[in-house]
């Protein structure tokens, strides 16, 4: 029988590398898999529960793919990811659509899942959330083909006020260097050009398993792997980050000049509150040490707005370092407080419009300088990773390294001849506003 599997996938990336992986036990265990729910025999959502806003979107998703046991071909609905490790009994009680809930630790039961609700029994499987599932690499890639993540550790030691993370995920536990360099080896071969690392907390690879930080070793390993050209590093905490994780990035080629670095705030007062590790000093030492050793890195934060107790003039010293500190790229989120996290009992909440009015500023700051960094690359020369082709404007569309999948601008290119998604080209920018670049191609690209 030729039972169809449609797979949707919520929140972040590091989610979608178990929904990867599930897709891959799926695919090797004879299951077709599909992108159209209407024409589904089973529907498997992985949930996010990190913020209300990914809660609700994740609800929702849940109620809608259950809709199509009745409207459409779907015999059975499993739920899967952070929602369903947080809520497993109010999932089960509240929402009858769902015939499977698995657990964060539990991706590898997808098959006995598929297996238990085409049988018509309901499956449940949970273990504590420091089980580690087996080894699993030959996931299907699922984004661009020749861009993946490559998730070097799940879970989280640093227990911030505000984050539900270890809670969910549990401690830090780092896969070895032997099966990230196997994994790296298969996605390599399967095409994949850009490696994206990633973990609760990156810099903090290895020191469960290894005694200490290893992401500098991992790094060096990677970038012997044939085939794979750039490596990416997001989710680095500042305080670990350390000279020789610098001296890396700046020595080995294959290592992208782009650091990824959420500080969430500036004050050393809210920092405190958060149970951030490090303060605005050690932020500042750790952004002067990257710049003078690597002058044209490109750093990407993330800041939090409204947390509890923060006043105007905390505020203020935060946009202060922002405008001093012009970071390449800076996404905000207004403060959510979190059920089962400290930061959500604090007496001191902020009112929503406060929150946002707050987020609009600094985004506004971001704005014009983002622009200012961006006039600056006109008349540079990039390589450029081509994601695809728009015909009514009749460009393509890539990334520099200064550009993470997703999240980042893009840099829009003409060329006379064909190209193919993945191909890495040279572009010389001419021209570019607060997000994105314009460029032309100065020579044949590399195959």
């Amino acid at each position: 029988m030729n039972i169809k599997i449609s797979f949707i996938s919520l929140g972040c990336d590091k989610n979608l590398v178990d929904s990867e992986v599930m897709l891959g036990l799926l695919r090797d265990k004879g299951y077709t898999l599909i992108n159209d729910e209407t024409e589904a025999d089973v529907i498997v959502v992985n949930t996010c529960g990190f913020i209300q806003d990914a809660k609700e979107e994740s609800i929702g998703t849940i109620i809608e793919m259950g809709q199509y046991k009745e409207n459409g071909k779907c015999k059975a609905l499993i739920v899967t990811g952070c929602l369903a490790q947080r809520y497993q009994d109010e999932l089960i009680k509240e929402m009858p659509e769902i015939d499977a809930i698995l657990g964060v630790s539990n991706y590898d039961k997808v098959i006995e899942a598929v297996e238990s609700v085409l049988d018509n029994k309901k499956y449940v499987a949970f273990e504590d959330n420091d089980h580690v599932p087996e080894e699993y690499i030959n996931r299907v890639i699922s984004s661009t083909g020749y861009s993946a993540y490559l998730k070097i550790a799940e879970g989280c030691d640093n227990h911030c006020t505000y984050c539900i993370i270890p809670k969910i995920r549990g401690k830090i536990k780092s896969r070895t260097m032997e099966s990230l360099i196997e994994e790296t080896k298969y996605l390599a071969q399967n095409g994949v050009k850009e490696l994206i690392l990633v973990a609760q907390d990156t810099t903090k690879y290895g020191i469960d398993i290894y005694g200490e930080k290893k992401l500098p070793a991992l790094l060096r390993e990677l970038c012997r792997v044939d085939g794979i050209e750039w490596i990416r590093l997001l989710y680095c905490y500042p305080e670990e980050i350390t000279d020789e994780l610098i001296e890396v990035m700046r020595d080995e080629e294959k290592v992208l000049n782009y650091l990824d670095m959420p500080i969430q705030h500036a004050n050393n007062d809210i920092l405190r509150r958060m149970a951030r590790k490090g303060t605005k000093e050690m932020i500042k030492d750790a952004i002067s040490k990257l710049r003078k050793a690597i002058p044209d890195i490109c750093l990407r934060t993330t800041l939090i707005t409204g947390f509890p107790g923060e006043t105007r003039e905390q505020f203020e010293d935060m946009k202060e370092f922002v405008q001093d500190v012009r970071f390449d790229r800076l996404g905000v989120f207004s403060y959510s407080p979190e059920e089962g996290t400290p930061a959500a009992l604090f007496e001191d909440q902020i009112d929503d419009d406060i929150k946002e009015a707050r987020k609009d500023e600094i985004m506004a700051l971001q704005q014009g300088i983002s622009k200012s960094v961006n006039e600056e690359l006109v008349g540079k020369t990039y390589s450029v990773i081509i994601e695809g082709y728009m015909p009514e404007d009749r460009v393509y569309c890539g990334r520099t390294y200064r550009d993470a999948p997703d999240v980042d601008g893009m840099i829009f290119v003409s060329c006379p001849y064909e190209l193919m998604s993945g191909d890495i080209i040279n572009v010389r920018v001419s021209s570019s506003n607060e997000y994105d670049l314009i460029g032309e191609i100065i020579n044949e690209y590399s195959e």
